[in-house]
């Protein structure tokens, strides 16, 4: 028939929990958690925003299954190795999620329905620190210890004024032109002996804390009364 084109149009995708999830995602990750509100992620995955309810129960809902797409991009601890060298990966899995989802930073831990990506990945380590000889005391110690220097360095990373190397030495360079060195002589020799030399990357310092924490763990292991 004349007039007929053999175009078709996209098939449209189904709307599923999965895709609300990863998109809600997507936006936090755009714009913020605060970004994020029914409507605009009924309106980005072409929907009406009461067609979500079959989907998910409420925010909380989206916020739980949010924080366990985070979850589930984390690396489990691999039982094909040593548990220090299993920590270790994981801890950079960790920062690299967090930094892809700067939003999850201040919810990993707070949700009150965790998903099974969030259960999975908390036995894992828990395994993992128990497998290695542990106390479930020391197990508790580990963990915090871990995360809280996780997510702490993530959050301070974020808040840096800064992200490449160009950036730090301008902002250090115009910081140091400020300071009268007479005043400030520590200060200036560490921004000029470490901050200013080629090749500064404050993520490196991550890699350095972290070993501080995993040898101090190893160490408690050799020494059965330490609580």
């Amino acid at each position: 028939m004349a007039g007929r084109t053999d175009a078709k149009a996209e098939p449209r995708v189904p709307l599923s929990r999965g895709r609300a999830l990863l998109v809600a995602v997507a936006l936090a990750d755009a714009g913020g958690i605060g970004s994020l509100t029914m409507r605009n992620l009924a309106q980005e995955l072409g929907v009406e925003a009461m067609s979500l309810y079959h989907h998910v129960a409420n925010k909380d809902d989206i916020l739980d299954g949010m924080v366990d797409v985070v979850f589930s991009e984390i690396d489990l601890p691999p039982t094909s190795t040593d548990w220090k060298t299993a920590m270790h990966r994981r801890a950079h899995s960790a920062r690299t999620a967090l930094a892809r989802h700067p939003w999850a930073i201040s919810m990993m831990e707070s949700r009150m329905a965790p998903g099974p990506a969030n259960l999975r990945h908390h036995d894992a380590v828990i395994g993992c620190l128990r497998d290695a000889g542990f106390s479930i005391e020391m197990t508790a110690h580990a963990y915090s210890a871990l995360d809280s220097y996780i997510y702490g360095f993530a959050h301070q990373a974020l808040n840096l004024p800064f992200d490449t190397a160009e950036e730090t030495q301008d902002i250090a360079d115009a910081i140091l032109h400020q300071l009268p060195a007479d005043e400030y002589p520590h200060l200036i020799e560490f921004a000029v002996e470490h901050v200013l030399q080629p090749g500064y990357d404050y993520g490196d310092e991550f890699e350095f804390g972290l070993s501080l924490i995993l040898d101090g763990l190893e160490r408690s292991l050799e020494e059965p009364t330490t609580r």
